[in-house]
């Protein structure tokens, strides 16, 4: 496919996103605008997460740590000083944080640098080990971060949390960060840069060998990844409009987890399907949370049936989709063209 074609496709394909966003935050429910918040939100955090565990093949386990850090630093940042008087009553905060306040915009840029300056500060220890040693190190930095925002009562309000945040996040926020997301680390996945990290995820030695410095590779990925980590934590926040450190506890982790291994871990399509199917799935099936009937029969509502049904299926994607959905495959415009030709040629009569 020519490259014209490929920008008249993608331009199509963002007034398409463009209209539908359009549609749903004039016409839809404020539940299905919450939903599709959570579906982008979710997008930018499997997506950067991805970029770490799946295509550098490092398995770190500490995004929420750094999604912890954007969310408060955009509540903080965005916060009205009276707003800040009522949230610390049992310990001022500290200053410049309880005076300042800056625009949104502003509060999530700020957010992922923030986040970013942490990665780069622990990149330095963690970098240097691998495999369980590192799951262990990045573990730990997510723990400490939320034991610190538990414990950092004049900056973070401690185990009382920042409470109503303005809800700034919408439709337009979230879906515009996940594309830029998706767009930036799939240019970078796909350039030179890209090419090192997988060689170091395929074969560390011999990329080192070939002339691949994996510290400096592998610290990009870092950085990017918490950047676009805590700009979804500082969305999240102001979605939300309520943040504790409960909230940021290695469940988060593990939900992100479960995106990036269903969906195909190195694959962004992927990260960005399961992200989808994480996030939408787990509402549609509070359908068999209810009671139903069938006929003469009415069926009681079992509360928590919805995670067992979600467990079975995690079960048997991981059982037949040993690779998950996408494996490391990536749905482009070009493999959209293949699939027309094959489907083309399969319905032209011999």
């Amino acid at each position: 496919m020519s490259e014209k074609l490929k920008f008249r496709f993608n331009v199509a394909s963002l007034i398409l996103l463009f209209g539908v966003l359009f549609l749903f935050s004039r016409y839809g429910s404020g539940y299905q605008v919450r939903i599709l918040n959570n579906i982008a939100i979710f997008i930018t955090m499997a997506v950067s997460y991805n970029l770490i565990n799946g295509v550098c093949g490092l398995l770190h386990l500490g995004p929420n740590g750094f999604i912890a850090i954007g969310a408060y630093t955009s509540a903080l940042l965005s916060m009205t000083p009276a707003e800040k008087q009522i949230n610390f009553i049992l310990d001022h905060a500290i200053w410049p944080i309880d005076v300042i306040q800056v625009p949104f915009v502003v509060s999530l840029i700020a957010a992922g640098v923030v986040a970013a300056c942490f990665a780069f500060l622990i990149s330095f220890p963690v970098l240097r080990v691998r495999g369980d040693y590192l799951a262990i190190v990045t573990l730990g930095f997510g723990e400490v971060v939320r034991v610190l925002c538990n414990a950092a009562q004049s900056v973070t309000n401690g185990p009382l949390g920042l409470k109503g945040l303005y809800p700034h996040t919408n439709l337009w926020w979230s879906w515009g960060v996940a594309a830029l997301a998706v767009v930036v680390i799939q240019r970078l996945i796909n350039s030179n840069y890209g090419l090192a990290m997988k060689a170091i995820r395929e074969d560390e030695t011999a990329a080192r060998a070939m002339g691949v410095d994996p510290f400096r590779r592998l610290m990009l990925a870092f950085l990017v990844s918490a950047f676009f980590s805590g700009i979804a934590g500082g969305l999240l926040a102001h979605l939300i409009t309520t943040i504790s450190p409960g909230l940021f506890t290695f469940l988060l982790t593990f939900n992100l987890l479960i995106m990036i291994v269903v969906g195909g871990l190195g694959s962004t399509t992927g990260a960005v399907i399961g992200a989808v199917l994480f996030a939408w799935g787990g509402e549609a099936l509070r359908i068999v949370e209810q009671p139903m009937e069938i006929g003469p029969l009415t069926i009681p509502g079992i509360p928590g049936m919805r995670m067992v049904i979600f467990s079975l299926i995690l079960m048997l994607v991981i059982l037949f989709l040993r690779k998950g959905i996408m494996g490391r495959s990536e749905i482009s415009w070009n493999s959209v063209e293949s699939m027309l030709a094959v489907w083309r040629r399969t319905q032209t009569p011999p």
